[in-house]
């Protein structure tokens, strides 16, 4: 008797793991027609790749989601900042607990887009999860820097792409922005090394516009 009741345990006890784990699998109803969207925007026109490529990004966008929901800043002991020993703010704490979803997330992600799109096509993909940081970064570092060289342009380019693909396993547009300055910061790096002043021209670019809009407000 004790030996069926064990069994019938251990059933119902399988069962609802097994439940659990469908559930957390299966990508939110608002994740499913994000995905929907940004797919249906490559116009692929082929259903079944489409359908396939709508399961990867709703699963990626649930268990980033997930994740984030169960691994609040609180997660994180505070502390300080080794780089700069400042306090960490709710906003690294927060990044932290985030970093620590296992990479396998990341990976299944860019495994399925690579698997159905060309790199084109994916970095389109990845730039609706950033909203076109990219894009609008490089315009900004394209006005502050002076006859920028194709050298210097392809740098920060790449730069921006790798904030752009780490940026996606972040949920709040907050961590988002706060991953691409991580590399803005590589970028300025890097235009300091090679013979620019980043700081000295972010202030004759500051001047400049002001000097526009004060002019504007005269005419």
């Amino acid at each position: 008797m004790k030996t069926k009741k064990m069994k019938l345990l251990l059933l119902i006890g399988f069962l609802a793991l097994n439940t659990a784990v469908k559930a957390q699998s299966s990508p939110a109803a608002d994740d499913v027609a994000k995905a929907k969207e940004w797919i249906s925007s490559l116009a692929l026109n082929d259903v079944q790749k489409e359908k396939r490529l709508v399961g990867v990004v709703a699963t990626h966008l649930t268990t980033i989601k997930e994740w984030h929901n169960s691994h609040p800043a609180s997660t994180v002991p505070a502390g300080i900042n080794p780089l700069d020993g400042k306090p960490l703010s709710e906003l690294h704490r927060q990044i932290i607990a985030d970093s620590a979803m296992p990479s396998t997330v990341h990976q299944d992600l860019m495994s399925g887009l690579r698997k159905e799109l060309t790199e084109a096509q994916v970095a389109l993909v990845l730039d609706k999860y950033t909203i076109g940081k990219v894009a609008f970064t490089m315009k900004g570092y394209q006005a502050i820097v002076p006859e920028m060289t194709a050298t210097e342009t392809a740098e920060i380019q790449k730069l921006l792409e790798l904030a752009r693909e780490q940026a996606v396993d972040y949920k709040s547009m907050k961590e988002i922005s706060a991953i691409f300055e991580i590399y803005k910061t590589q970028a300025e790096q890097y235009l300091n090394n090679h013979g620019r002043n980043w700081r000295q021209m972010y202030a004759d670019y500051t001047k400049k516009i002001k000097a526009e809009k004060a002019a504007k407000k005269q005419e």
